[in-house]
């Protein structure tokens, strides 16, 4: 396994070993003893598992507050996406800067998003599957989102003249200057 850190350092790309032969591939997504010696012993409580149908699909800039905040571990289990996190911890150096990963059935790539962080993700093919771990249980008082193409964040999500296909609740979420951050800088935890 192998773990990169990002231009946020509390993000992580996690590239797990893929032991492949004719048959295919095995391969260990998530090892708590391992991640644990890497200084990452989160436990995780809740999978879910995502299916969008096109291309540009766009769900998020999403987060869950504290009691419930979550951090997550995000792959793709089939197609190809594009992952982002943004640091909404007050205080931070990383303050409102993104980071995206391409994620892809191929390159079995991970992201792990930390407590603290919006996350959305565009999908790149159709038939995109997004499997993600949470540290907390889902908790719909606590859940809270901030729009995908707010100007002052700025992400790139590479759609040209793709009109993205949202939610209700991700097309009217709040741009991120009326957006209140439950969260505060405690220093790297990675």
């Amino acid at each position: 396994m192998r773990v990169e850190r990002t231009s946020i350092p509390d993000v992580l790309i996690i590239s797990p070993n893929r032991f492949g032969d004719d048959r295919g591939f095995f391969s260990e997504s998530w090892n708590f003893r391992r991640m644990s010696e890497q200084g990452l012993g989160i436990q995780f409580v809740q999978d879910n598992h995502s299916f969008s149908v096109k291309a540009g699909t766009v769900r998020g800039l999403h987060f869950q507050s504290p009691p419930h905040a979550q951090a997550k571990l995000v792959r793709c289990g089939r197609g190809r996406l594009f992952d982002v996190a943004v640091d909404i911890r007050r205080g931070s150096p990383t303050y409102g800067k993104w980071v995206g990963v391409e994620l892809s059935f191929e390159n079995g790539k991970q992201l792990l998003i930390p407590e603290g962080f919006l996350h959305g993700f565009v999908t790149r093919e159709p038939d995109t599957e997004i499997i993600y771990k949470c540290s907390d249980y889902y908790a719909p008082e606590c859940d809270g989102a901030v729009r995908y193409n707010d100007p002052s964040i700025g992400i790139d999500w590479k759609l040209g003249d793709t009109v993205p296909t949202l939610s209700e609740k991700d097309a009217a979420a709040p741009l991120f200057r009326d957006f209140q951050s439950p969260f505060e800088f405690e220093g790297s935890k990675a």
